[in-house]
């Protein structure tokens, strides 16, 4: 079986350099732009060239980050910064936004799309579509166990895996917390970390509850091999060139069969320790923070680890033959395999006292330095009675070693078609009517909530569970909602095969998982708003994908959402509790058990924060209920409203467009995200 790829991440130079020298099989990195971790250093465009040479020099593989979502204004940008990098020779592109890997399918048809873990994939059947989509590898949710994860290898497409590093509470691509909270958006690459603040589930006693320990599975490398994952992936774009180093050493030790030094690693970074996530199903003791004894082990430990990555990795052992005789120049061969290159120099002299021979040039030639060449052999034709000086020699290495940098360099470099496409929105749909009101789709929790809701003429969006609730006559306006997280895949194919054999015809799609599943089981499809779709693109995608409509992201403002070129309509969600987090760990559950919940969490500001729980999962929800009448025709062609724990009265209230009560928010529509 073939070794996995140790996938290592660099947030700057001297990290990339870090990941190299200590064996990285690949890295990725971000620009200044369209990357998911904007607070790191990133790289210019000069340093992405630097990079790509760099990381072809060492046969690894360079990925590159553009995995956030983006408006249509910025399209243009974006092609731009696709076609430098695909002229660099980048190996794959890491893709969120579904509107952003058609732009890159149009500027470069030849480019590798990797699947980004924001796009939340947890099945076999949303791996599978990407790989018709012509993805070659998806990063599925780090919420998987090995069981899902050995069914999603078991498909004809790379599979990547987080195993080392930070662990986020929610699904990724599933949080909105930074962004309604303070507009920093997890989908833009400006998470500001709100869910490392103290909340607590128990009155007045705060804690860290929705925090969660540093992952990792190297203990357990060896296992999740044999799951057969292609790409070991370690988190980190943020964190110091000695972190990257012991990582990528103390996995490559794991695979080979060593255990790996985890109180080193803990003293490098970690919260508290490390958890092994989800993988082993058993997720006891996931909880935790950064202590000053974690910060204070760095400390020690940080300085020693330079010299993991000191100096340059030996890698190619060349072979020398110098060609030395009267009256011809000095000529020397370097051969690495399949490669030769030469270098001359003047003609060699007539020695006064100590001609050259075979150890003087093997003595030049083979002080290859801090290069990731090693000389292997020399070998020479020298005519006796001539002298080769040291500095010719010297040179002659030199000019030798560069040649093979760049002839390695350039062998490993991929090259691609880069069409020159100037990004135009796509045709949107002509609305005959934009109506003052808005017709409703609502989405209820509740057996009360969907009776209330099927006396209103708008369609009702209901879990699987309260299917059974549906009045015959009301099939037609009912949207069957799969679970957000599908954890058993086989068992919500089932449940929905049944519910379409009885007559539903229509699915609220989630993720491409729930996309997939769709296609196969011939629902009538409706895209739901944690597809994240933001701009022209993406909805043009959603129609070719074969979704009737679909919400738009609420991440949105209703400046952008009204200027969408959609060839299919699409709704705003316009009233409820909007989702912050969407997570496998349930926070109230960890701190005090299911026994004393009371469904909230309170913050340090004193905010109450609602707690959906849906048995696999937990959805958290704003503090504060949207309210925004101002929507109409003129933005949208239908509006969501998102119920949670509301009864009949409160029900018909919002379904009436009445005032909620208690705090209101217009979330982002206004203010929007940066």
């Amino acid at each position: 079986m073939k070794a996995p790829e140790i996938l290592a991440p660099a947030g700057s130079m001297d990290a990339l350099k870090a990941a190299l020298r200590s064996g990285a099989d690949a890295v990725y990195i971000g620009g200044k732009s369209f990357s998911a971790r904007s607070s790191a250093a990133n790289f210019s465009s000069e340093e992405l060239a630097e990079a790509s040479a760099l990381c072809h020099l060492y046969g690894a593989k360079l990925y590159i980050t553009v995995n956030t979502i983006i408006s249509d204004d910025e399209a243009a940008d974006f092609c731009d910064f696709i076609n430098l990098t695909a002229s660099l020779g980048v190996d794959a592109y890491i893709v969120q936004d579904w509107g952003c890997a058609e732009l890159i399918r149009r500027c470069v048809p030849d480019a590798v799309l990797h699947a980004s873990t924001q796009m939340s994939v947890h099945t076999a059947a949303g791996a599978e579509m990407l790989k018709e989509l012509g993805y070659s590898r998806v990063v599925p949710a780090r919420e998987l166990d090995r069981n899902v994860l050995s069914d999603i290898c078991s498909k004809d497409i790379e599979t990547e895996v987080f195993v080392h590093g930070a662990l986020c509470m929610s699904v990724s691509g599933q949080c909105y917390m930074s962004a309604l909270i303070g507009s920093r958006s997890a989908n833009r690459g400006c998470c500001g970390q709100a869910c490392r603040l103290p909340f607590t589930a128990d009155n007045n006693r705060y804690a860290a509850a929705l925090s969660l320990k540093d992952l990792s599975l190297l203990p357990c490398a060896s296992e999740l091999a044999d799951t057969g994952v292609d790409s070991f992936k370690i988190e980190g774009r943020m964190k110091r060139p000695e972190y990257v180093a012991s990582a990528v050493n103390e996995l490559q030790r794991s695979l080979s069969g060593d255990a790996p030094a985890m109180d080193m690693l803990r003293g490098v970074f970690s919260r508290g320790g490390f958890t092994d996530g989800y993988f082993t199903g058993n997720r006891s003791d996931m909880f935790g923070v950064r202590e000053k004894d974690d910060v204070t082990a760095a400390r020690v430990i940080l300085p020693k680890l330079h010299e993991l990555y000191r100096f340059e990795r030996k890698l190619y052992p060349v072979d020398f033959h110098a060609f030395v005789h009267k009256g011809s120049p000095v000529r020397v061969t370097a051969s690495l395999g399949d490669i030769s290159v030469n270098a001359e120099a003047a003609p060699p002299e007539k020695a006064m006292k100590h001609p050259t021979d075979l150890a003087v040039i093997e003595k030049h030639l083979s002080k290859l330095g801090d290069t990731v060449f090693i000389c292997n052999s020399v070998t020479a034709d020298i005519e006796d009675g001539l002298i080769v000086h040291a500095g010719c020699l010297n040179e002659l290495r030199r000019q030798l070693a560069e040649s093979l940098k760049n002839a390695v360099t350039q062998r490993n470099t991929p090259s691609y078609t880069i069409t020159g496409y100037i990004p135009s929105l796509p045709e949107g749909r002509t609305r005959d009517s934009l109506p003052d009101k808005l017709p409703l789709r609502t989405l209820c929790r509740t057996a009360s909530q969907l009776t209330e809701a099927l006396r209103s003429p708008g369609d009702v969006i209901i879990s699987t569970e309260l299917a059974e609730k549906v009045p015959e006559a009301d099939m037609k306006r009912v949207i069957i909602s799969p679970p957000r997280f599908i954890s058993d895949e086989k068992k919500t194919v089932s449940r929905l095969s049944e519910l379409r054999s009885r007559g539903f015809e229509r699915l609220f799609c989630h993720t491409p998982d729930t996309i997939a599943i769709g296609r196969k089981l011939g629902f009538r499809m409706h895209g739901s708003f944690s597809l994240n779709i933001f701009n022209s693109f993406s909805a043009e995608a959603m129609m070719k994908l074969g979704l009737e409509d679909f919400v738009v992201s609420f991440e949105a403002k209703l400046s952008q959402i009204s200027q969408l070129h959609s060839p299919i309509p699409f709704g705003v969600v316009t009233a409820g509790r909007l989702p912050l987090m969407l997570t496998r760990n349930c926070p109230i559950k960890n701190q005090v058990g299911c026994q004393k919940c009371r469904h909230i969490l309170t913050d340090r500001t004193k905010r109450v924060f609602p707690v959906a729980c849906s048995g696999e999962y937990v959805e958290i929800l704003n503090s504060d209920t949207l309210y925004i009448p101002e929507i109409d025709g003129r933005h949208a062609d239908f509006g969501v409203v998102l119920l949670n724990d509301e009864d009949k009265e409160q029900t018909h209230a919002m379904l009436s467009g009445m005032r909620p009560e208690g705090s209101i928010t217009k979330g982002l529509y206004h203010r929007g995200i940066i």
